[in-house]
C-alpha cells in the first residue's frame, strides 16, 4: 500500500471506497484549497540527463526547493492555471485548474531510475483526459527548461550534487467526497506530522493540525517535540494521530543504520509519552502504515506489527514488538480499517448494531 491509502485505512476509511488519488491530499497538505474540477498530483523534484533519462527520483533529497517552486507556480497552459507548491525537500504538489480537465491520466513518474520520463497518456478515450495529458506533457517540458539552468541547480552541479531539473507528477486525483472524522466517530481529532501528505489527509478529514517546531518528516525530525505536543494535545482532543516518517525515508535510501537510529528515537518518544499521560484515561496504538524493507528500498505487502496499550485492553503473551511476534497475539491478523472500531469499543464509544 501507499502511505495515502494506508493512512485512510488506519483512520477507518476504506480506501477502495474513498480514495481518489494521492494528489488532492498532497495539495491540501501544503495549503492549496483544492476545488471541484481541479486535478491534483504529487510531484518529485528529480534529476534527469539531457535525454530525460531519470538518474535520481529525489534529486539527491534536495532541500532548497522554494525558489525552484517559483518558476513553475502561476504558469498558464492552454487556459489552464498551474498551481505548484513544494512540500518539503524534493516533494511538491501540483494542481491544474481550468475547464475540461480529467484525472484519468497516467503518471509522469517511472518509479525507477535508468529509464526516460514516460509520456503522460490519457487513460480513457475522452477529450478531457487527452487535453489533461497534453497539458501535463507541455508542463514537464517547460519545467525542465526553467529548472535545468536555475542558479540553485547550477550551484548544486558545482558542488557535485544532482540538480532538481524536472518534476515527476503522479497520483492524479480529484477532491474526494469523504465524511468528516468528527461526524463519523463523534471524536475531536488532531494530527501531528511533518509531511504534506499526512497533513493533507488530516485536513480533508477535518482533523486539526498541531504544529511542532522542527517536525520535518525526515529522520532528523523533532521526536520529543512531537511527543510533548501529543501529551499536551490530549487535554483538548479525544484522538491524536502522530506520524513519524523517518524510518520510511531511511528504507527508501537503503540506509539501515539511519533506520535503526530512527527506531531508537521513536523508543525515546514513546517513553516520554508513557511517562507523561494519565494511564487510567489514555489508550495508545503503535503501528506502521506499511512495510518498507531496506533491502528493496520500497514498500512491500508484508504485514506490520501493532500493539494497543491501555487499562481495558485484554493482554496476551506477546512481549516483543516486531512483524514476527505480534501476529501471534490477541489481534492476530487484522486489516487497518478495523483498528478504529476496536478503539471505539475500548473507550465505550461504539454504537450497538441490532435490536
Amino acid at each position: 500500500p501507499g502511505s495515502d491509502t494506508a493512512h485512510l485505512a488506519l483512520l477507518g476509511y476504506d480506501p477502495y471506497k474513498y480514495y481518489t488519488g494521492r494528489g488532492p491530499f498532497e495539495a491540501a497538505g501544503v495549503g492549496i484549497d483544492v476545488k471541484p474540477g481541479d486535478v491534483a498530483f504529487r510531484c518529485n523534484f528529480a534529476t534527469v540527463e539531457e535525454d530525460f533519462k531519470v538518474i535520481d527520483r529525489r534529486a539527491g533529497r534536495i532541500g532548497e526547493t522554494k525558489e525552484l517552486e517559483k518558476v513553475i507556480d502561476g504558469l498558464e497552459i492552454e487556459g489552464v492555471k498551474v498551481i505548484f507548491k513544494e512540500s518539503g525537500g524534493y516533494r511538491a504538489a501540483l494542481v491544474l485548474r481550468g475547464e475540461g480537465l480529467s484525472d484519468k491520466v497516467s503518471d509522469g513518474d517511472p518509479h525507477r531510475v535508468g529509464v526516460k520520463v514516460p509520456e503522460i497518456k490519457p487513460l480513457e478515450n475522452s477529450l478531457e483526459a487527452k487535453r489533461t495529458a497534453n497539458i501535463l506533457n507541455k508542463l514537464l517540458e517547460i519545467a525542465h527548461k526553467r529548472l535545468n539552468n536555475h542558479p540553485i541547480n547550477q550551484d548544486r552541479r558545482r558542488k557535485g550534487l544532482p540538480p532538481g531539473n524536472i518534476i515527476l507528477p503522479r497520483g492524479g486525483g480529484v477532491v474526494p467526497n469523504i465524511e468528516p472524522f468528527y461526524e463519523r466517530y463523534k471524536l475531536r481529532g488532531a494530527c501531528i506530522a511533518g509531511t504534506g501528505l499526512i497533513k493533507g489527509i488530516a485536513k480533508l478529514l477535518g482533523l486539526d493540525f498541531i504544529p511542532v517546531e522542527g517536525a520535518t518528516g525526515t529522520p532528523s525530525t523533532n521526536y520529543i517535540g512531537k511527543a510533548k505536543a501529543a501529551v499536551e494535545g490530549i487535554k483538548d482532543y479525544d484522538f491524536i494521530m502522530v506520524n513519524v516518517k523517518g524510518a520510511d525515508e531511511a528504507s527508501h535510501d537503503g540506509d539501515y543504520e539511519t533506520k535503526v537510529k530512527v527506531l531508537e528515537n521513536i523508543d525515546k518518544m514513546m517513553k516520554y509519552i508513557l511517562d507523561h499521560v494519565d494511564r487510567e484515561e489514555v489508550y495508545i496504538v503503535v503501528t506502521g502504515d506499511h512495510s518498507s524493507p531496506v533491502e528493496i528500498r520500497d514498500h512491500s505487502a508484508d504485514p506490520v506489527p501493532i500493539v494497543i496499550w491501555g487499562k481495558s485492553v485484554r493482554t496476551d503473551e506477546v512481549d516483543r514488538f516486531d512483524e514476527f511476534s505480534t501476529y501471534k497475539g490477541g489481534l492476530s491478523w487484522i486489516r487497518g480499517k478495523y483498528i478504529m472500531p476496536i478503539l471505539l469499543d475500548l473507550i465505550n464509544r461504539s454504537e450497538k448494531y441490532g435490536a
